[in-house]
This record gives C-alpha cells, sequence and structure tokens, in this order.
C-alpha cells in the first residue's frame, strides 16, 4: 500500500532576481514498509522534498498525499496533528532539547500526543533500549557523546509510534562506526516494526542499506533503484 504519494511536486523560490527550482516536476511513490534513500549533490532536492512530504515545506505545485490525505487539503491544525501522530522526524542537528534528559527528550513527541504518563515512561524506556541506551535514560544531552545523541532522537521518533521516519543526514556528523552502528539499527527496527524510512543522505553506508535508492539532481528524480 502506498504510503506517500507525489504528484508533478514543484518547490520553487526567490533568491534576490534568481528563481531556485527546488523541485521541478518530482513524481514518486512511497509503499509501506520500504526502506529508502534520496541521494544527490547538495543542492539536489533532497531536504527539501523530505520537508514537503513532511508538511514543513508548501510545494508551489502538484500533489503529496501521505497515509491518502493530501497535504493542500489539511488546515495547519491538521499538518500538525500530521506531524506529530504519523511523522517521526531525525534531523542532522539532533534537536534535542538541552534541559531534558534523554528518557524526557524521548517522552516528548508522545507527551505531545496526550499519551498518559506511566505508557509514555514505559514506551521512552523500551526505545532507549531499543538504540542501545538501557539505563542513559536520565542523561542530559550534554552528558551524551554524538552518536548517543542521535540514538536519542531516533528513540524519540520511533517511541511516538509512527508510520514514517524522516531522515535528514542522520549520519553526517557520525564517525564511521558509530554512523554504521545506526544505520543498522534503523534497518533492524524497519525489518522488526515495518516502520516505513526515508534518508536525505550522501553516505554511502546509507545507500548499501537501502532497498530503494532515488537519486536526485537539480530538483528533478534521475535514477530511481529497487534492490
Amino acid at each position: 500500500m502506498a504510503l506517500v504519494e507525489i504528484e508533478g511536486l514543484t518547490r520553487h523560490y526567490q533568491q534576490g532576481e534568481f528563481t531556485v527550482r527546488a523541485l521541478d516536476g518530482v513524481d514518486l511513490t512511497l509503499e509501506e514498509g520500504s526502506f529508502a534513500a534520496l541521494m544527490g549533490p547538495s543542492g539536489s532536492g533532497k531536504t527539501t522534498l523530505l520537508n514537503t512530504i513532511g508538511g514543513l515545506d508548501a510545494p508551489t505545485s502538484g500533489v503529496v498525499r501521505v497515509a491518502g490525505r493530501d497535504l493542500a487539503s489539511m488546515t495547519s491544525a491538521e499538518r500538525s496533528d500530521m506531524r506529530r501522530t504519523r511523522l517521526g522526524f531525525v534531523f542532522q542537528a539532533y534537536n534535542l532539547i538541552p534541559v531534558l534528559t534523554a528518557r524526557e527528550n524521548t517522552e516528548f513527541v508522545m507527551q505531545l500526543q496526550g499519551v498518559p504518563a506511566a505508557e509514555r515512561r514505559e514506551r521512552a524506556e523500551q526505545a532507549l533500549v531499543d538504540v542501545g541506551l538501557g539505563g542513559l535514560g536520565d542523561r542530559r544531552p550534554g552528558e551524551l557523546s554524538g552518536g548517543q545523541q542521535q540514538r536519542v532522537a531516533v528513540a524519540r521518533a520511533l517511541a511516538a509510534s509512527p508510520a514514517l521516519i524522516l531522515a535528514d543526514e542522520p549520519t553526517a556528523n557520525l564517525d564511521s562506526h558509530t554512523g554504521h552502528d545506526l544505520i543498522d539499527l534503523m534497518r533492524r527496527l524497519n525489518e522488526e516494526r515495518g516502520t516505513t524510512f526515508l534518508f536525505a543522505t550522501h553516505d554511502p553506508k546509507v545507500e548499501e542499506a537501502a532497498r530503494r535508492v532515488v537519486r536526485m539532481v537539480d530538483g528533478r528524480i534521475r535514477e530511481d533503484e529497487i534492490r
């Protein structure tokens, strides 16, 4: 079943007197359970495509449907609700809240969802165990390594039980060993839980692990390889 359906998607914006065509006629369908990578040089449109799927950027034209819902037909509140309940985000910069512990950061999205406190804690603890951080729930981000902070970001995304996780360069700030471990973890969670992953990345390790590789150049899809 198609989880994401994109038809004729464009995203243009002005940069001085020039029009930047960040996305220039993208068609893409992503099935449930996919483990897919968007590859391409900087400026190819990978992050813009991820942000548009996540409802963070509005398209200039075209259609984006997530779980059968056309994002353009939603109100701002409905898009926010979709991000809370259907999507998980893993950013290159982690985006953890410094004053909260790893467990509290992991609980944060669930708190927005209105999940009861006892259930939040249980799910957060399990998510931290799943990403290899069992026993470190009381540490704040500043007390964790970069790799551990990125694992907290993955735990936060997973604990909310999203249908789709959008990951923007999740291994960019990690050493090769930690990055490899993180990819293995996400691949295992994809296989065991059926969570759909879509990466925007330059990392050849992510490309190697992906079951689908979509190559972008100048805002367009040039190649779409399903393995």
